[in-house]
């Protein structure tokens, strides 16, 4: 059998999932025996400095026997995520106003060091230079 014929046989649905940078490709295949199972592939494009890109990927199998259990956790972890944090996206790239909250230092953990702004430095002396 050759790869094409391969590849149509394997291949049987496909969704794909444009967002942003990430793509998302849902594909069903059939097993060898004709059996069908999922994978999901994740794929991001990154650019280098020279202004070429390149893609990572990473891939899940699921197989029907695990249908029920995925789907049931994969609910309830979106669900959890949306209770208590919204359906509003909260972060960097997506509000140019976004402070982490380790990017908040309140005047109390400042020592007088950092107010006036110098460092901590070990004593040196420059006689020798």
């Amino acid at each position: 059998m050759s790869d094409y014929e391969m590849t149509d046989k394997e291949e049987i649905y496909s969704k794909v999932l444009r967002a942003g940078r990430r793509t998302y490709f849902f594909d069903v295949r059939a097993t060898k025996a004709g059996d069908y199972y999922l994978t999901i592939t994740e794929s991001k494009k990154f650019t280098n400095d020279d202004g070429s890109y390149h893609y990572k990927k990473h891939k899940i199998y699921l197989y029907k026997e695990d249908f029920s259990e995925f789907r049931e956790i994969l609910a309830e972890m979106t669900d959890y995520i949306v209770t208590e944090k919204g359906e509003e996206v909260i972060s960097e790239r997506h509000q140019k106003d976004f402070k982490r909250e380790d990017d908040f230092v309140t005047q109390e953990s400042r020592t007088a060091d950092d107010l006036n702004g110098t460092e901590s430095f070990t004593d040196i002396s420059f006689e020798d230079i």
